[in-house]
């Protein structure tokens, strides 16, 4: 292997401060510099770590692949080129040998479009940074590329808000496309979000989480799964947690308000204020504990935040039960969680520890969390399994669909999933198998048990105008149209 991927602690100015990111080590130990500064900017510019990650990756593909080829190509793009086709075809041939000695297999389509697109960027920045030469370049595209482009165009730029003041020139936008696109994947019909199944969610609350050995153990588990079943919260959400942040319910002395701040732009408990006059809670967590936010590590520490949306200028999410029932169990388990965790050490301000004696007080991980979820599952004879919604975030699909079933509108659902856009929440409408299996039935026996018609007259309705939909409005038919995206509008 030409190349080594590890994670790295870079310390790029004489502030000392460490930023932790993926790079590439090759054959001698040494950091490809390159790649070095490409993930800091990637950092810089605010990317995800895991959107980082993937895109090293992708390098390491490339220069493992120029290291088995060192010959035959005439350019960087016939490379590039011959590269994108072994990512579809794999490296070894039909007598199960391979010259090269790479022995990849096929990847999928869209892993291997994600890598094509990665290294496209990489290679457009090192082009531009240290004058390389770009392996995709633009070339002059075809008709049937420049009539996706426009589409493409269009959609952008159809609602933007400053659209007017943009540079609209179709000609510089469609004309030109990557030499290599990658292939098109097979459409898909839009993926149910399935959800874990309510039968068995109390058995796997009392006797799957809640049969742990250590009591502490299980009320922690039992509180993240009430978090993720009765209030819609991503697993990864429950672990940025503080204690400070639960609290009374105003209206509900019996349950609990929960909010879930942002692990870097989240206003700091207490109105705390840092020698800097900084409030956020990566200033806090810095002047405080000497830590980063858990969105900033890297490996088992590292702990995602997806939310594009908050619900207040404090940046935090707030947790509305549905129904209210899960909130006042919340508040009789955190009473007594909050009693155990008085008496642990902590060096962080986070809710939700580990109680493992070689680890107890460090915060709880994701790996920990699903690990010990998987277990609960087995306590009752079930197996982890996404495709059945036997899996922490088919909870937040159950929270979700259960508004849904309820009748509630899907403006309050967006507010209550912490969506940015009306079209996230799409997937919760979609028809489950059953639905469809029930609707098929039903239509079967209207088949062969025709009824009357009757001629109606009259004005028509306000289903039939909504039919028609309201481009200037709802231009991408939500909720009007023939095949409304969220149902029907309630008049």
């Amino acid at each position: 292997m030409c190349s080594v991927k590890v994670v790295a602690k870079v310390v790029d100015d004489d502030s000392g401060i460490r930023t932790e990111i993926p790079i590439l080590l090759d054959h001698n130990k040494e950091p490809i510099k390159p790649i070095v500064e490409y993930a800091l900017k990637l950092k810089r510019d605010g990317l995800g770590l895991s959107a980082i990650d993937k895109r090293i990756k992708a390098a390491q593909l490339l220069l493992e692949y120029m290291a088995a080829n060192t010959s035959g190509f005439t350019s960087p793009q016939a490379m590039f080129e011959s590269f994108s086709s072994r990512l579809y075809t794999g490296t070894i041939g039909n007598d199960g040998l391979d010259p090269s000695e790479l022995y990849w297999f096929p990847f999928p389509k869209s892993v291997a479009r994600s890598h094509i697109n990665a290294l496209t960027e990489i290679t457009d920045w090192l082009a531009e940074k240290y004058g390389a030469i770009p392996m995709n370049p633009l070339v002059k595209a075809d008709s049937l590329t420049q009539r996706l482009n426009y589409a493409a165009w269009f959609r952008r730029n159809q609602h933007n808000f400053l659209g007017h003041i943009k540079d609209k020139h179709v000609n510089s936008t469609v004309r030109e496309a990557r030499s290599i696109k990658g292939k098109r994947q097979l459409g898909k019909q839009l993926q149910v979000a399935i959800e874990f199944p309510e039968r068995y969610f109390e058995a796997f609350y009392i006797d799957g989480l809640g049969g742990a050995v250590d009591h502490r153990a299980t009320l922690r588990d039992q509180l993240i799964l009430l978090l993720m079943h009765g209030g819609g919260l991503r697993e990864s959400e429950t672990l940025h947690l503080w204690l400070e942040d639960v609290f009374i319910d105003p209206l509900n002395e019996n349950s609990v308000k929960v909010r879930i701040y942002h692990p870097e732009d989240g206003k700091a408990p207490n109105n705390w204020r840092g020698r800097s006059g900084k409030t956020t809670r990566a200033a806090y967590l810095k002047e405080k504990y000497a830590l980063s936010p858990r969105n900033h590590l890297m490996g088992k520490k590292h702990i995602g935040w997806k939310s594009r949306v908050t619900d207040s200028k404090d940046n935090y999410l707030e947790v509305y039960w549905f129904p209210e029932i899960f909130g006042e169990v919340f508040a009789i388990l955190w009473r007594v969680y909050i009693r155990f965790i008085s008496t642990i050490e902590r060096n962080h301000p986070y809710a939700f520890v580990n109680f493992h004696r070689d680890h107890t007080g460090k915060p709880y991980t994701l790996n920990a969390f699903n690990y010990n979820y998987s277990q609960g599952l087995k306590r009752i004879g079930l197996k982890p399994c996404k495709a059945d919604g036997l899996s922490p975030h088919s909870h937040r699909h159950s929270y979700a669909r259960r508004l849904r079933r309820a009748g509630v509108e899907e403006i309050v659902i967006k507010k209550c999933l912490h969506h940015a856009s009306l079209d996230s929440q799409v997937v919760y409408t979609t028809p489950t198998t059953k639905e469809i299996t029930t609707s098929l039935n039903a239509a079967t026996q209207r088949l062969l048990n025709p009824a009357e018609p009757v001629e109606k007259i009259g004005k028509p309705s306000w289903e039939v105008l909504t039919e028609y939909g309201f481009k200037d409005i709802d231009p991408e038919e939500i909720f009007t149209g023939k095949y409304p995206k969220l149902g029907k509008c309630n008049g």
